[in-house]
């Protein structure tokens, strides 16, 4: 009786029922909200369309720059969130005792069954995996396989050397990727992966790790149907899943750790050996996922990293001639024996605050990092907000705002960071690798990886682009990673010690 009701229902009348329907949402989502007071787009006030119209785009970090400077240090990006640009974010978000936004949920891999550093939501459980897998990531232990690192740089120098006889154009973006893969294969599993011994992209790594950035930047939004559809555990088991090619080099690595009798006191000894010694407080599955998350974020945030340092190098010739200056003054002339060892080029004082400068001005992080307000609120420039409310810290905003980085803070300078006492200051505010507890575990080994390939190639090569006048390309999903500069790179001259 019922069914023969609804179905007697014209179909003008489901229409306007749902019109109404949607429209009530629109409103109570729009002006009854804790948050309805903060300035922001109007379709992020009701819908999370508008944040993956502008992740679609590409640039976000624009965006974001654009609204923050024309509607103050408080804007609302979505149902119920709120960017956030005032200096107290860093110490009352990032480096507070709070839980991660659910859309950091989607980075589980391969499937959600596997929760890594990235995508633990919970900030206990967090600092108990951060501490699980701290003595993999300590710096000592990255310096330990420093011979080995050599050996790869070695390997990529042998690369350009060929290319540049040869006159071919060098895309920067690829090797600097190859060079962070294997790297993250070295210090990980005791054995490079082989991108820059074959100058190939092996099983598409590369390629598949920028298409799943988009997808993984969107679904974060709507993590919910991930998990239902693609990242549900049994389509890990058929492999089906976009990041099935993090999965399968994952274990590919591992099953050839096994067999490889050279295996050393890796990351994955040091994680297998806490695992071992204290079973209880971590589990096998911890060992795994940080492993993946490994693969999954060791390349781009690095190469990201080197581009922009050399990218802004080529297109500001007077930073550039100071850094080689630098370079000869401490390191002395060639020709030279070997690659700059980490230690050596950690004394570049110049070239360290071109490394900074570059974490400043082209963030490998171009989104908004997420954070959930706790139980009895969180007040911020004069605004209290409720439970639950989800705010961010973009930190591609933090580091345009003149007040923290200099009226120049829109240009490439790295000549800010000599001033000590200024660089402790802007130091606080230096959101690349996040901050709090929640910082980056691979901070030490990418910055390791940048120092150590920049010196080493800013001394051997000259270097320029293939067309001056071309700018190169990026879009920000979740990382920001250049691409389509080619190069020319030739042997500097060796000159014997005066």
């Amino acid at each position: 009786m019922l069914l023969n009701l609804l179905l007697n229902i014209p179909i003008s009348t489901w229409a306007i029922t749902a019109a109404i329907t949607i429209l009530v949402i629109i409103l109570k989502r729009r002006y009854v909200s804790p948050i309805s007071d903060i300035p922001g787009p109007l379709l992020a006030s009701f819908s999370t369309l508008w944040q993956v119209y502008h992740l679609i785009k590409g640039h976000t970090e624009e965006e974001m720059i654009k609204l923050h400077k024309k509607m103050g240090s408080l804007v609302r990006v979505g149902i119920n969130e709120v960017s956030v640009s005032h200096p107290d974010a860093v110490e009352l978000i990032l480096c507070a005792d709070l839980d991660k936004g659910r859309w950091y949920g989607v980075f589980c891999f391969p499937d959600f069954n596997h929760i890594n550093l990235m995508s633990e939501l919970n900030h206990g459980r967090h600092l108990q995996k951060s501490r699980n897998v701290a003595t993999g990531y300590a710096a000592s232990k990255i310096n330990g396989s420093e011979r080995y690192v050599d050996a790869i740089l070695e390997e990529l120098e042998s690369q350009f050397d060929r290319l540049s006889t040869s006159n071919s154009p060098i895309e920067l973006d690829r090797w600097f990727n190859f060079f962070a893969f294997d790297v993250v294969g070295e210090v990980t599993f005791s054995k490079a992966f082989g991108f820059v011994e074959t100058g190939t992209d092996i099983r598409n790594a590369i390629a598949n790790t920028r298409a799943l950035a988009l997808y993984l930047a969107i679904m974060g939004h709507y993590v919910w149907l991930h998990n239902l559809t693609l990242g549900h555990p049994f389509l890990s088991r058929i492999g089906l899943q976009p990041s099935s090619h993090i999965f399968d080099t994952c274990l590919a690595a591992i099953d050839a750790r096994k067999h490889n009798p050279e295996v050393r006191n890796d990351m994955m000894e040091q994680w297998l050996s806490a695992r071992r010694k204290y079973p209880d407080l971590m589990e096998e599955s911890e060992v795994f996922g940080a492993a993946v998350a490994n693969i999954g974020a060791g390349a781009d945030t690095t190469s990201a990293t080197l581009q922009a340092l050399f990218y802004y190098l080529l297109r500001n010739s007077k930073y550039l001639k100071k850094v080689r200056d630098e370079i000869e003054a401490v390191l002395g002339r060639g020709p030279y024996e070997s690659v700059v060892s980490f230690e050596d080029a950690s004394k570049l004082s110049y070239l360290q605050a071109c490394i900074k400068e570059s974490y400043r001005y082209h963030s490998a992080t171009g989104t908004g990092l997420s954070r959930v307000v706790p139980a009895g609120g969180l007040s911020i420039d004069g605004h209290h907000f409720t439970e639950g409310v989800i705010l961010s810290v973009n930190p591609w905003v933090f580091h345009r705002n003149p007040a923290l980085f200099g009226e120049d803070c829109n240009e490439f300078n790295p000549e800010r960071w000599l001033d000590s006492e200024r660089a402790a200051q802007m130091n606080h505010y230096l959101l690349h690798w996040g901050a709090g507890s929640r910082k980056c575990p691979g901070r030490h080994l990418a910055h390791f990886e940048i120092s150590k390939v920049a010196a080493t190639l800013l001394r051997d090569y000259d270097i320029e682009q293939v067309d001056p006048e071309t700018e190169w390309t990026f879009e920000t999903h979740f990382t920001a990673v250049p691409y389509n500069w080619p190069c020319r790179l030739r042997r500097r001259p060796k000159q014997q010690h005066a």
